[in-house]
């Protein structure tokens, strides 16, 4: 049995007791004594089957199973494709790549844990972890840096199917733009982790201005709400925010649980949690946001966060390249310089991610971008390209006639499939989330030439050819090339 299961068999035998001695408390009550006021006894059905409602039942429950009820949006954030009603799941277009859950670390919350946090947390004991069962769980939880750990990734996490029956729930009543979700600073040292989201700003960062400006600049602003909601204490806020917005707060969150996590030594508590709790229809876009903690940290992607999924974990790299061409831009776009220790695969994602933010850096101007890109030597060029796809296509900010010039230039470049690589990762990005914005189905067609739920199916097909044991570098580069594969049979069969 479950400790979930647990749980709920405590609240109906707890009701089941009470009406019990009420019955024998009445048979004992002599002939003619009223009932005291207050002690009427409760149908029996709502007895055995109601929830303990107070604040101190509450906590014991905390104390007895280790997690309080919540409700299904916030445990599987499912939500609605726009004009299907239905939410994808592994029957639609094949296996959904979501990670496996793993355990939270038993033991004592130290206190520079309790310190980042902003409020201190009680420690649970690893056996009194719930068990979702529309989660899979990793039982083999890694104790080793992930650097070290590669080899022996566990192999029920590569290929992993979203949940079979996923709640569908309809998105707030008012959804809100980044800018005007409010949230309390936290006092103290947390405090100091605050974002401030003028700093995304494009005019004093000094990239292109152009039509799409706003859009760009609110994703960014995303980004950040996303960061300081997990820093604030309020990580369930992140879905007041507009729908097709959410992605860019939930890479936001990824970066705040990553910056944490390193900082108090837990070994990837809270990324672990986001990925199988709130963020789990959010897993490209959290790992991204991995990266950008550790570059904020001055520090290569992987040190000291424990595997959380064994393949997705090199989108940090990704993220990685993306905030170093945000905030080192004359170093890394005009210099074209990138980060120092990294061998060719990191390399290689590394630019995937610099391709991402030249999109934002030349203001999805399509013109600009083939430009920019052609600056480049030709060993690069492929990898930017990749990354100029996912942004296009995830983001937006172009119209369908820009981006077949887009893809015409990739062609006439030599690298349209790496193009359409990227386009298709943004696919199945947005097919995990359930939440599919008019501006991806636009841009699919003029990219990778077929519609959202084929592109995304490369993306599976890919993963699943690669097997149960995929997680070095290389199995990430053979996915990447699968999908390019899966791209030119089409175009070859048609």
């Amino acid at each position: 049995m479950s400790n979930a299961e647990g749980t709920r068999v405590v609240a109906q035998s707890d009701g089941v007791g009470r009406a019990d001695a009420e019955r024998v408390a009445d048979a004992e009550r002599p002939p003619g004594v009223e009932r005291a006021p207050g002690t009427e006894q409760a149908p029996a059905a709502e007895t055995a089957g109601s929830a303990r409602s107070s604040d101190a039942e509450r906590v014991a429950d905390v104390e007895k199973g280790g997690v309080e009820q919540v409700p299904e949006r916030e445990r599987t954030g499912a939500w609605k494709i726009p004009g299907t009603g239905q939410v994808p799941c592994a029957g639609d277009t094949g296996a959904r790549t979501v990670p496996g859950a793993e355990k939270t670390e038993s033991g004592q919350v130290t206190e520079a844990e309790k310190v980042a946090d902003g409020t201190p947390e009680p420690a649970a004991p690893a056996s009194a972890d719930p068990v979702d069962p529309a989660v899979p769980m990793d039982l083999t939880a890694q104790t080793a840096p992930m650097d070290t750990v590669v080899a022996t990734a566990p192999a029920a996490q590569v290929v992993a199917t979203a949940p079979a029956d996923p709640v569908v729930a309809t998105a707030p009543a008012d959804p809100v733009d980044p800018a005007e979700l409010e949230l309390t600073r936290p006092r103290g040292l947390p405090g100091l982790f605050w974002q401030d989201l003028a700093q995304v700003d494009f005019g004093p960062r000094r990239f292109r201005l152009g039509p799409a400006r706003e859009r760009l600049e609110t994703a960014s602003q995303s980004f950040l709400t996303g960061f300081n909601a997990v820093i604030a204490g309020e990580t369930g806020r992140i879905d007041d925010i507009h729908e097709e917005l959410r992605g860019f707060a939930y890479e936001g969150a990824g970066m705040a649980c990553t910056t944490l996590d390193v900082l108090t030594i837990t070994g990837g508590r809270r990324l672990r949690e986001l990925l199988s709790g709130q963020g789990m229809r959010y897993p490209h876009m959290i790992h991204l946001g991995a990266g950008w903690a550790y570059a904020r940290l001055r520090m290569r992607p992987m040190w000291g966060i424990r595997s959380v999924h064994p393949l997705l974990r090199w989108l940090a790299f990704d993220g990685f390249g993306f905030h170093q061409g945000f905030f080192a831009t004359d170093r890394t776009v005009g210099r074209q310089r990138s980060a120092g220790l990294m061998d060719r695969t990191r390399r290689a994602i590394f630019d995937q991610g610099l391709g991402r933010m030249l999109w934002f850096h030349e203001c999805a101007g399509v013109d600009d971008v083939i430009l920019r890109i052609a600056e480049f030597p030709p060993g690069r060029r492929a990898d930017l390209w990749s990354g100029v796809g996912l942004a296009a296509t995830y983001t937006g900010g172009a119209s369908a006639a820009e981006l077949e010039r887009l893809g015409v230039a990739a062609a006439e470049d030599g690298f349209r499939a790496h193009l359409v690589q990227g386009s298709a990762f943004a696919c199945a990005s947005r097919l995990i989330s359930g939440i599919v914005p008019e501006h991806t189905v636009a841009a699919t067609p003029a990219l990778c030439g077929v519609e959202v739920d084929e592109a995304g199916g490369w993306t599976d097909t890919a993963l699943i050819a690669l097997g149960h044991n995929a997680h070095s570098g290389d199995h990430y580069q053979a996915w990447r090339a699968g999908i390019r594969k899966a791209w030119a049979r089409r175009n070859r069969d048609s």
